[in-house]
């Protein structure tokens, strides 16, 4: 059974945000990428102290089967030394949805886990 999967990271500016997704969807690694169009503050503990910024999310939608591969990717492209990356999979969606993410990138169906 197909199991897609919504993927969640953050950076620090917009243009670094469409880096993100420009780079996971043209390796075929994301089928879509939406872009938070404003910051979001983000309040967060880092190394013992109390920190306050402003970052965009990234949703990225990839299938279980790709998800190690959108993993490293993110991480060797990304400059944040701990980057949030969070994967939900899908409760539900309509099949051509889902058919769709599976045939952007390139993720064979019939597979478990897939």
């Amino acid at each position: 059974m197909l199991t897609v999967l919504t993927v969640l990271t953050t950076t620090d500016t917009a243009a670094k945000a469409e880096a993100l997704a420009h780079g996971a969807v043209t390796a075929r690694l994301a089928a879509c990428a939406q872009i938070s169009s404003a910051p979001v503050t983000s309040v967060y503990r880092w190394r013992g102290e109390i920190e306050t910024a402003q970052e965009w999310q990234v949703l990225l939608k990839t299938t279980r089967l790709r998800y190690p591969e959108l993993e490293r990717h993110l991480i060797a492209a990304h400059d944040y030394e701990t980057p949030e990356i969070i994967a939900t999979p899908a409760a539900g969606g309509s099949a051509a949805y889902l058919e769709w993410v599976a045939d952007e990138t390139d993720t064979p169906r019939g597979r478990s886990g897939g």
